[in-house]
């Protein structure tokens, strides 16, 4: 069992405070969700996880099995197990999907291991298969030319082949139709075991019924302000989050309305629009 623990997390972006002092602690084999209205700071606190250059550590800290993830750089992050699925997925000319994952699995093996193709080629027919992906993925290039869903199935298919210990999952429902979010949501909570767990953020509830949730957190004004069982995703997805201000003495904050969950703090920081 791995543990991945944030305490007191405070994070900037170009000299504006967003997360405030962020307390989280979890395990593989457990899956955590992370709820809160728009601009609260979801987006960056699994950025900063990651190490995006953007975001500031002002204070705290980010562990991994006791570890310093913040004086690690964003590719030990990776051989270390952390992946972020990003919610805006880029686009990589010229590199095709196979030699993109394949490169990646390189990259995290040990220095006498040895890199079986037959083994890649089969794990890699079986996923795509699995996420009901086009028979001519492994030639296409990154997300290039693909549709939203797409490039969101393709953030898990990535998933799927590196095996991380931890998963952040960043709005990987945007974009699914129905059946695709029932096959995406399926591919994540069939990898829930011993040595995997994940931190998923969501838009939408509908995404939740197909995953084995253990823990749920409400972030809101740059700090956890409550975390439950999944009664809280219900409660929010019928109420909104003013009862949260209200139940914790919380200044008003901009709400979305009930039945939709979170963004990301830092467009609004930079300046971005939402899609």
């Amino acid at each position: 069992m791995s543990k991945l623990e944030i305490i007191d997390l405070h994070v900037s972006v170009d000299g504006k405070e967003i997360l405030k002092g962020v307390n989280l602690e979890m395990n593989t084999g457990e899956f955590h969700v992370l709820m809160g209205p728009n601009g609260t700071g979801k987006s960056t606190l699994v950025s900063t996880i990651m190490g995006h250059y953007k975001y500031e550590v002002t204070k705290g800290q980010i562990l991994l099995d006791g570890k310093d993830v913040l004086k690690m750089s964003v590719d030990e992050r990776s051989r270390k197990g952390i992946f972020l699925a990003m919610q805006y997925p880029s686009e990589i000319e010229g590199v095709t999907n196979a030699d993109f994952i394949k490169a990646a699995l390189h990259a995290r093996m040990a220095e006498n291991e040895k890199f079986s193709l037959i083994k890649y080629i089969k794990s890699f027919e079986q996923a795509t298969s699995q996420l009901k992906m086009r028979a001519d993925l492994p030639q296409r290039y990154v997300n290039v030319g693909f549709s939203g869903g797409e490039k969101k199935r393709n953030e898990i298919l990535q998933m799927k082949m590196l095996k991380p210990k931890f998963a952040l999952l960043d709005e990987i429902d945007s974009g699914l139709d129905v059946d695709a979010l029932r096959v995406v949501g399926e591919n994540v909570n069939d990898m829930k075991a011993s040595d995997f767990g994940a931190l998923i953020i969501t838009h939408y509830e509908r995404l939740l019924d197909y995953l084995d949730v253990d823990k749920v957190h409400i972030l809101m004004q740059g700090k956890i302000i409550t975390s439950g069982g999944k009664e809280l995703i219900a409660k929010i997805d019928q109420e909104g989050y003013d009862w949260v201000k209200d139940e914790f003495d919380l200044e008003d904050e901009q709400s979305r309305p009930s039945g939709i969950i979170g963004t990301c703090a830092v467009k609004e920081s930079l300046g971005e629009k939402n899609d």
